[in-house]
Formats: C-alpha cells, structure tokens, sequence
C-alpha cells in the first residue's frame, strides 16, 4: 500500500491521527503530516478506515 495526502485539502479534522497514529500526525495548525508513505501490513486497514472517514478526502491509498 502507498499512502499519499493531499495538505491543502486537509481540515485538521484528526481522525487519521485518532485512528492511524503510526501512519499520520498533524502540524501545528492541525494539518495532516505523513509519517510514512508505506505502512505496515498491520496499519492497512487503520489507514483504508482513516481514508474513508477523511471529511475532505485527502487521503488517498494506491496499492503497491
């Protein structure tokens, strides 16, 4: 899996952080940072749950 983001979309919602916290953070401002854009097999479904509730659909998931 490939994860990329999309900042200026993002609206600092946070729950990519609540449900991904080894995949994203947030800036200061509360702007989606990624952490790494390969996550474990273990994270997959966090990250495919944190891109389906994403309010501004800035992540997005390729698979490898």
């Amino acid at each position: 899996m490939r994860v990329t983001v999309d900042q200026p979309k993002c609206v600092a919602s946070g729950q990519c952080v609540m449900l991904a916290p080894e995949v994203f953070d947030q800036d200061d401002d509360g702007i989606v940072e990624l952490l790494t854009d390969t996550p474990d097999t273990a994270h997959h479904e966090d990250v495919k749950e944190s891109a389906a509730v994403c309010p501004a659909a800035a992540i997005h998931l390729a698979e490898k």
